[in-house]
């Protein structure tokens, strides 16, 4: 059962109708996504990027090898003198 029905006008625009819109939580500035699920097309309100989503955007192979505090010390050191260095 259908929760509204709306048509697209001449140019191919469709508004969200009010109760729609009140459910999703759609406010001024809100992203709508369209998705396809099991053959359906669903409107969806866009959520943000999760921790998940950033991480395997930023570590595509897995999380990076373990680095004491030893190490990355010496990393951060290594990167000063050779970004500071008089040349």
């Amino acid at each position: 059962m259908a929760l509204a029905r709306w048509k697209a006008n001449s140019q191919g625009r469709i508004s969200v109708p009010a109760e729609i819109r009140r459910r999703l939580g759609v406010k001024p500035g809100s992203t709508l996504e369209w998705v396809e699920s099991d053959g359906k097309i669903v409107l969806q309100r866009a959520e943000g990027y999760t921790f998940e989503d950033i991480h395997k955007a930023l570590f595509p192979d897995g999380p990076p090898p373990y680095k004491s505090v030893e190490e990355m010390d010496e990393g951060i050191a290594e990167y000063m003198r050779e970004r500071h260095a008089r040349r």
